[in-house]
């Protein structure tokens, strides 16, 4: 078996369909196919179980794509370990980020990455911070971008701070939440988002909201808001200043309501030269 090999099993497992694996791989669905069968004559046992639905995975095939999988692990470590002894920025950033970041934020850093860094290659997930600091914690990715306080104990680097802002057509005053019947339109989010939150109103008001609308997306919750049907919390990152609404700062009796993002990675991660080169477009940028 070779990479190619390697790399069309990784395929077929992620996709369980020949059509698909065949578009994603560049090659005719005939070939692939081929190709499969050769490599279950190699080693003497079906690797996927055929259907009208799709593919399905045997028990063998299990235990190859794994090994496949870490071959092609080792294979992009030991070239990034290689390509560091040069004096250019090769290999991939592996970047893990919060998707509220990736959405307002990050895309401006990358841009100046890619600039300054035409060699270099970016992967990049997005999703909840609790999702993003396993994939840090599993060595999935070289750095992650969180909300709130990480509870990590390697390099971490603060990033920014964004302030919390109830957002409405209507409503002005925060102490008018409690008199209205205009629905409370929330986004799924980590439970430490959602926390502070309900932390927050329990210390405002004594009642819960009248009317509450979950949704899943933080975007899909801020253009509800802007268009009237109730009214959000968000953060900053997410405003710009031109919407036409009501922007109020939440605030306890010490301070503002804020929310925080770091940076976090292992130190190994740290030292490679495209994370090096990211976090100088990092400061550049905060700067």
């Amino acid at each position: 078996m070779n990479h190619s090999d390697y790399r069309m099993l990784d395929v077929l497992a992620e996709e369980m369909n020949m059509r698909k694996a065949a578009e994603r791989l560049f090659v005719s669905q005939p070939a692939l196919s081929q190709r499969l069968q050769t490599l279950e004559k190699e080693w003497q046992k079906p690797l996927f179980i055929r259907s009208k639905k799709g593919l399905t995975l045997t028990p063998a095939g299990e235990m190859i794509v794994t090994m496949a999988r870490e071959i092609m692990k080792k294979e992009e470590t030991v070239k990034e370990q290689i390509l560091a002894m040069d004096s250019k920025v090769y290999g991939t950033l592996k970047i893990a980020c919060a998707s509220i970041v990736g959405q307002n934020w990050l895309p401006k850093v990358l841009k100046d990455f890619v600039e300054t860094n035409a060699h270099a290659r970016i992967s990049l997930m997005t999703g909840w911070s609790s999702e993003i600091l396993q994939a840090v914690y599993n060595g999935e990715v070289h750095v992650g971008i969180i909300r709130g306080t990480p509870d990590w104990k390697g390099p971490k680097m603060h990033l920014f701070q964004d302030q919390l802002y109830l957002v409405d057509k209507e409503i002005k005053r925060v102490e008018d939440l409690h008199l209205t019947d205009r629905p409370f339109i929330q986004f799924k989010s980590d439970s430490t988002y959602y926390q502070e939150i309900q932390e927050w109103w329990s210390r405002q008001f004594q009642i819960s909201p009248r009317q509450n609308i979950l949704v899943d997306q933080i975007e899909t919750c801020k253009q509800m808001a802007l268009n009237g049907i109730g009214y959000a919390i968000l953060p900053s990152i997410t405003l710009t200043g031109q919407e036409s609404v009501y922007c109020t700062p939440l605030h306890t009796e010490e301070q503002t309501l804020k929310r925080d993002t770091w940076l976090i990675g292992y130190q190994s991660a740290f030292e490679l030269p495209q994370v090096e080169a990211f976090i100088e477009s990092v400061q550049k940028h905060l700067d």
